[in-house]
Parts: C-alpha cells; structure tokens; sequence
C-alpha cells in the first residue's frame, strides 16, 4: 500500500503571516499613528505667519496710539533715568492732553540741534528703522529724553544768588537733581549755564536732570535768546510714565509736578 500522507502534506502551502494580529481579550485594537501630511504643514506654516502678522500689527497700532518703548542711552538724566533703563512713553501727551512743567518728555530731535550719525549700513538701518516703526525695537538716537522746564510764554532765567531757576519770577527747588547738584552746573562740552528766555509759543524749554553732563537747550541756545534751543511741541513723542527695565527699576516715574505748583502764569 502507497502512503500518500507525505504527498498530501508536501502539497499543502505554508500560512502567509499576518501583521492584523488579532487583540488579546479585553484589549483595545492599536489606531494606526496619522502622519503628517504636506497640507497639515502648510496650514501650520499659515497660521503662524497669521499670528506673526497680527502681533507686529497690534504692536504697531500700540506704539502708535498707545505707549512706546525707548532705551536710555547716555547718563543726562540720572538720577531719574539711567544708562541702559528701558522706558514707556504714553502717546497720548500732548496730541490728546496737556503738558506740564515737570515731565519728563520724549521728543524728534529739532534741527536746529543738528543732525544724528545714522549707521552707514543701509540695510541694517533700513532693518533696524522697520523693527523700530512696528515697536520690536526701542527708539532711536534721533530721539532724546529731558524734563520739560519752560512751557509757552514762560520767562525761565537762570539763576538767583540761591543758584536757582526761576520761572515768571517764582524760584523752584528742583528737588530731582543728584545729589551735589545745583540748578546753574554747567551744561555739557562747557556751555555757560545762564540763561535768560521768554518761551515762543508753540516751544517748550527742556533741560536735562544731571545738568553737568546735559546737552540741553542751554547747549543748543547758541546766543539766540534761547530760540534755537527750544523744542517744538510738534515734535514731543509723549511722556515718560514708566521704567520697564532692568527689573529692579520697574516702576512708575515719579512725579515733580509739585516742584512748580505755585508758578503764576506768564505775563502777557
């Protein structure tokens, strides 16, 4: 008798393997991992340049209408400002709001001040004037900072035998100097301290905290009279409400408005 068993078992295929394993009991079937595809990408890349272009928009609109950032860059006004501190400036002085003896304002530079060394690099100034137009970056040096001394019509003079100013004959005690300086220290590169105005109108007078090393409008008066050293409201920016850095300077700017509380107004 033939045995057709090996035959039968010879002719039989093998068992194809299979990857569909079945779950255990009681198990979850595995969900196949979605990969990303070249569309969830591309949707990604769009609504973070939506985001982008809406921050740098907002940003804009806030440095615009609202508060700008500036950087302080040399020592004119310590003790209240110095070198380095990051400040906020409210826009809505003095478009919306009057200005005061007393502020400490941001401002274009006149020219009658002369000009800025703008950097040589045209596209890092292009760059660097782009980020500071959409509020990424502070400032400029085509911006300076200083307290406002003198407003329209005013007669400031500088100084009584008390080395103090005057302001339509009403001294003040400027109590926001540093320590050990007076009212009449000298302005910066040796300019005579003395001066003796009446403000034009649509001009403000604006001198500098740290008076020895101050180029204020005593430094650009040049024997006009003071004309040449005044500041045209037009080109105030707004005033400085708050130091936003380093953080142990983060506060409020304080206020010396009360330091000329009791100035009568100019004689017509």
């Amino acid at each position: 008798m033939t045995d057709h068993t090996h035959d039968r078992a010879d002719s039989e295929p093998d068992p194809v393997p299979s990857n569909d394993s079945a779950p255990a009991p009681g198990q979850i079937p595995a969900q196949p991992v979605a990969q990303p595809t070249r569309r969830s990408r591309g949707a990604f890349i769009r609504e973070l340049a939506i985001v982008v272009v809406v921050a740098l928009g907002l940003s804009f609109l806030v440095k615009t209408f609202v508060i700008q950032p500036f950087s302080i860059p040399s020592a004119s006004m310590e003790n209240t400002l110095i070198t380095g501190d990051r400040i906020l400036v409210s826009k809505f002085t003095p478009q919306h709001s009057d200005l005061h003896r007393g502020d400490v304002i941001v401002f274009s530079r006149p020219p009658t001040w002369g000009e800025t060394t703008s950097n040589p690099n045209l596209f890092k100034r292009v760059v660097k004037d782009a980020l500071i137009g959409v509020g990424v970056l502070p400032g400029g040096p085509d911006h300076l900072v200083k307290r406002l001394i003198g407003l329209p019509g005013d007669h400031v003079v500088c100084c009584n035998a008390a080395h103090q100013i005057t302001i339509n004959g009403k001294a003040i005690t400027e109590t926001y100097l540093p320590p050990g300086t007076k009212s009449d220290s000298g302005a910066a590169a040796g300019v005579p301290p003395k001066f003796n105005i009446v403000v034009p109108a649509g001009k403000v007078w604006v001198l500098g905290d740290n008076r020895g090393f101050s180029a204020d409008s005593r430094y650009h008066d040049q024997g006009t009279g003071g004309i040449d050293g005044t500041v045209p409201i037009a080109d105030v920016t707004g005033q400085v409400v708050a130091i936003a850095w380093p953080i142990n300077r983060i506060g409020a700017l304080p206020n010396a408005n009360s330091v000329f509380s009791d100035i009568p107004k100019p004689k017509p």
